[in-house]
């Protein structure tokens, strides 16, 4: 049985797990920065990379002790070193080119995005490729023709704002707290959701299978303000209208990821969809995806909630590369951008 260390770094939680070839889960341990970044109502790149640097080590002796593991036990180390903010990749590599060349153990390169959908490999325990891959968090809203571990062929994603960064946004215009994409969730609960009659960028464009969320978030804007009004609070909105906004705003991305889902997978004619990330734990989304695919007939594989935001057991992939033969050099390098690897 082979046991990796698997790294994550890519934003703003420090992670490590210990999995094996038979995707067992010998421990796992993820050291939030939320209450570092809330003053602030998003991600500060500079912090993101400092918190790293002061909880990297703990958490990876945490998650060995956990597993009752010692670093000679283990038969590779795996870090995830594309996409992510520069700072941040760089603390988890240099930590695990650090085990490595201290242990002799190999080292395997993790594509953080392509990592999400394995968390559905992960979940299931069965094989889940080809398959049509909705990755949906932050800092990324795209969707994939999936071959296998290896091949993510892209196509189609967001031309400006994310999915979760226009919670976020929103949110943040609505006066909720950060996080603000699962607050805006929770308070959408109470809200109509056809309220208002947010635009749906691309929606019935039957060409391309591209997000926009920044218009959308424009949308929103100007509907607090009210007309002609370049500025805006939510301060006195009154409790309903929040809920109504937050709710109609969910509609209209929901609208929009499972429209293009649905779109992506009668044009590959594969009849597989799975998706992860940290809004495929809006449970909105989640109803929405499970409707559409019943009705049109193809199989929905989701990330359980617990796999769903960022976490070091869906490193599980490099597990793939491992059998592969497919280790890296010392001198891997990281790829803040969008890489295929």
């Amino acid at each position: 049985m082979m046991q990796i260390l698997t790294i994550e770094t890519t934003c703003d939680e420090t992670a490590a797990a210990v999995v094996t070839d038979r995707l067992e889960v010998l421990a796992s341990v993820v050291a939030s920065q939320d209450d570092l970044h809330r003053r602030f109502q998003g991600v500060v790149p500079e912090i993101a990379a400092r918190a790293h640097v002061e909880r990297i080590l703990p958490v990876i002796d945490e998650t060995l002790r956990r597993a009752q593991l010692t670093l000679d036990d283990l038969d590779a180390i795996a870090v995830a070193n594309t996409p992510g903010l520069a700072g941040s990749l760089l603390v988890g590599l240099v930590a695990a080119k650090t085990l490595c060349l201290a242990t002799g153990k190999p080292l395997l390169a993790v594509n953080h995005l392509h990592a999400h959908i394995y968390a559905c490999r992960i979940a299931e325990g069965r094989e889940i490729f080809p398959c049509v891959g909705l990755i949906v968090s932050g800092g990324h809203s795209h969707l994939y023709h999936c071959r296998n571990a290896f091949d993510f062929e892209p196509l189609g994603g967001t031309i400006d704002d994310a999915a979760g960064e226009a919670f976020d946004k929103v949110a943040n215009m609505l006066g909720l707290p950060f996080p603000g994409g699962p607050a805006l969730s929770r308070i959408a609960v109470d809200g109509d959701p056809k309220a208002y009659r947010f635009p749906r960028a691309f929606l019935n464009d039957d060409q391309r299978l591209d997000f926009s969320f920044s218009g959308l978030k424009t949308a929103v804007r100007y509907e607090i303000a009210g007309p002609g009004r370049p500025d805006f609070s939510a301060v006195d909105l009154p409790p309903q209208r929040v809920a109504d906004l937050a709710a109609s705003f969910q509609e209209a991305v929901v609208d929009c990821l499972v429209g293009k889902s649905a779109l992506a997978v009668r044009k590959t004619g594969i009849g597989r969809l799975c998706i992860g990330g940290g809004v495929a734990a809006n449970r909105r989304l989640r109803e929405r995806l499970e409707e559409t695919a019943g009705r049109e007939g193809f199989e929905m594989l989701i990330a359980p909630m617990a796999l769903c935001t960022d976490n070091a057991v869906m490193g599980a992939i490099a597990i793939e590369r491992l059998k592969a033969g497919k280790v890296e050099s010392l001198d891997l390098d990281i790829y803040p951008g969008l890489v295929r690897h």
